[in-house]
């Protein structure tokens, strides 16, 4: 089980393990604004593993580049083949060199998207407009204050979450 960080004026920040969320609320550091269902007991005690935190002071918001890996470029691109634009399982998900890399293509934000396995298989060594596929986005780099959260995709977002996180509603 994960928890949902919120910063103090409850905007989605990070995502934890619920054991870290456990420690900064023992530490005074976050408040628990919703709990799973499931308690975690000690000797004396019964605790109400938390789902959803909240901080409780300011958090400098960090800038940082969004780093190029599959997971941030799936997330990127919502968990969905770019030129089909079903939702499949991570499992079957890959990713497409729109210019592929036997034609000098590169591995990066502009040149990768999401596809399905048939998609992929499909495309081969065309380019979309070879291959008569054409792209449901232009693929981007990420802006560091769209940062998604990239951890789980909308399906795998809790219930208790989605009033915390407008995306996750729309699934």
């Amino acid at each position: 089980m994960e928890t949902l960080i919120l910063t103090n004026g409850y905007l989605p920040h990070r995502i934890v393990g619920w054991q870290r969320a456990m420690t900064l609320s023992f530490t005074g550091k976050v408040e628990v604004v919703e709990t799973y269902g499931a308690v975690v007991r000690s000797p004396s005690r019964a605790f109400a593993v938390p789902s959803v935190v909240r901080l409780t002071r300011p958090v400098k918001r960090w800038r940082a580049p969004v780093r190029f890996s599959r997971g941030q470029v799936l997330a990127r691109d919502g968990y969905r083949c770019q030129y089909c634009g079903e939702q499949a399982p991570l499992r079957a998900l890959t990713l497409d060199h729109v210019l592929p890399r036997s034609r000098g293509g590169a591995t990066s934000w502009t040149n990768v998207v999401t596809a399905c396995r048939p998609c992929n298989a499909h495309k081969g060594g065309r380019t979309p407009d070879e291959a008569g596929m054409p792209l449901r986005a232009i693929p981007v780099r990420p802006s560091p204050r769209e940062r998604p959260l990239e951890r789980l995709p909308i399906g795998a977002v809790p219930e208790a979450w989605k009033i915390w996180v407008p995306w996750a509603a729309r699934a």
